[in-house]
């Protein structure tokens, strides 16, 4: 059973005006209704027309949700952000504007945090223990060993 195109279209726009979204979510809702490809790519067209879904702004927000909330670093939100088929033009430009002290200082706290938790025989363990903690929450490599050096490890 087909559903109308009207009825996809209204539950489409109101699941993207509670929350921010991007063209893929709303894809996979539209497929998860029972749309065909047609009707789904009719109605992404005209959300995105309608502005009612921005990559580019779900993508900022996406980014500083995941950096301020769930301390996440670039490496992991880049790996989220291209698994919704974020291309990665966008996800270059969105970067390039993200504060990067505040970038630098939710790893410094993260760090300082678990540099006390850290049980380690030497400060070089230690050292690699917290440089892999921070890899595994998606930081870069450059950012934590020069933060990790400013803690005097």
């Amino acid at each position: 059973m087909e559903i109308p195109y009207d009825l996809l279209l209204k539950k489409a726009a109101a699941y993207s005006s509670k929350q921010e979204v991007c063209s893929a979510d709303i894809e996979a809702k539209l497929q998860l209704w029972g749309a065909d490809a047609d009707q789904s790519e009719k109605i992404v067209s005209y959300l995105v027309e309608q502005k009612y879904i921005d990559n580019e702004r779900f993508c900022s927000a996406f980014v500083n949700d995941k950096l301020r909330f769930n301390k996440w670093g670039k490496l992991k939100i880049t790996q989220a952000l291209r698994m919704k088929k974020i291309p990665d033009s966008l996800l270059e430009r969105v970067f390039s504007e993200m504060d990067v002290s505040l970038y630098e200082q939710t790893l410094s706290e993260l760090l300082r945090k678990k540099v006390r938790e850290v049980k380690a025989a030497s400060d070089y363990e230690r050292r690699g223990k917290l440089l892999n903690f921070a890899l595994q929450r998606g930081f870069e490599y450059d950012v934590a060993d020069r933060l990790i050096k400013k803690m005097n490890l």
